[in-house]
Formats: structure tokens, sequence, C-alpha cells
């Protein structure tokens, strides 16, 4: 499109803001999401995830001494706007891990999902992608995003192929982007944008659906597949 002296510029977009996330439940068949509540939730998510050394070394922060250290990390994180954490809890109630919605900018319509910790009992699971599914049918039909972002360390093979089976386009690598832990980052960049989201929403409603599944629980058609 021509703008201004016949330079080339964008197409035009509802500049309208995004809201900001806030605390919502977002109720699934399998499972929900909620607001972390650190004097709810911590002693679960001590045993799914704090206890797990090997679940925070590409994450910011951990692991943990003890339960109380814990439990106090988990406190500050409930107070922040930015990232703004979730529990994601199965059907009983339980929290079996943490995620969050963070870099948020209403203005520009972006936000990023992660600080993504699951425990053992919710890796690889139905519960783990109908929370990915709540949280991208919230962020983009309800809060109103055009740009829903997942970034990882780019040694981080799992949440790189987590990423692109959940529908997010790879779209390069930062180089040194970050120091974590003492340690040089390079960042593996994924999105998923408006125009991708129908598209993925039927892929993750197909897969969900329970006759993608057989008697013993196993998936008929994988995600990728299902759209």
């Amino acid at each position: 499109m021509s703008g201004h002296a016949d330079q080339p510029v964008g197409p035009p977009v509802d500049a309208t803001p995004a809201q900001p996330p806030g605390p919502v439940r977002l109720a699934g068949r399998f499972g929900a999401v909620e607001k972390l509540d650190a004097a709810r939730h911590a002693d679960a998510l001590w045993d799914e995830i704090g206890r797990h050394p090997v679940l925070w070394t590409y994450m910011f922060h951990g692991p943990f001494a003890d339960a109380a250290e814990f439990s106090g990390w988990l406190a500050d994180r409930e107070q922040l706007a930015d990232p703004y954490s979730y529990a994601i809890l199965d059907a009983s109630g339980r929290p079996l891990g943490l995620a969050a919605l963070m870099s948020i900018r209403p203005e520009m319509r972006v936000i990023e999902i992660g600080h993504i910790v699951l425990g053992p009992a919710l890796q690889r699971s139905r519960l783990a992608t109908e929370a990915q599914y709540l949280f991208a049918r919230h962020v983009f039909d309800t809060l109103g995003y055009r740009r829903y972002e997942w970034k990882c360390d780019a040694l981080n093979a799992a949440s790189r192929r987590a990423a692109a089976r959940l529908g997010f386009s790879f779209e390069g690598v930062f180089r040194s982007h970050m120091i974590v832990k003492g340690r040089s980052r390079d960042t593996a960049w994924f999105a998923m944008i408006d125009a991708d989201w129908p598209a993925r929403r039927r892929a993750f409603e197909r897969w969900l659906d329970p006759g993608n599944f057989d008697a013993a629980g196993r998936q008929t058609a994988r995600l990728g597949q299902s759209g």
C-alpha cells in the first residue's frame, strides 16, 4: 500500500488497545486456568513443580532450596501485573503447573505466553494442550490481541517442539539476547497472529474433541494433523 510521497506503508488496523490480563478463570473439559493464588496453590505446586530441579533449568528462577523459598517466590509472583501468573488445575482443582501472560503491550496488541512450568503429571497430557488452547482463545477472542508470542532459550528443544506443535511460527533466533543465571542465552522467537487464529482454533478443538481419543486415551490424529 502506498503512503505519503508514494512510500510503502502497512495496511490500516484497528488501533484500539487490547485489554490487560485479569483474574479470570478459564474452564475446560479437563481442567482450568486461574490466577495464581500463592496461599491456596503453594503446597500443591511445591510437590508438583517446586521439588523438581530439572524443570527449572531454562527458567529465570529456581531451583529452590525448600518449600519456604518456593512459597515466597510464588507470593512475589502473585503481586506482579507483568508477568501475570496463572495456575493450571486438573479437574479436581489441584494445581499441576504454572504459566504467565507477559511482555504485555496492549497499545500494540502484543502479548506473550511464557514462564511455563509443567509438573510430571501435566506433561504430555490433554490438559496441558487444553490449557494452551484456553490461553490462546482468551488472548485473541476476549482480550483482543493481534500477536501472541512464545520465546524460549534456543537450546530448550522441548519448548521449541511445543511451540511448533501448538501452531506458533518460528521467526528466528536473537543471538546473545540475555544473560540468565550467569550464562549467555540465545532466544528462539515464535508467534501466532490473529490471522492464524481461526485455523489454529479449529485444530485445537478437533484435537481436544473426545472422538479424537480411543478407549485408552490415545490420540487418533496429532494436533498438527487435526487442522
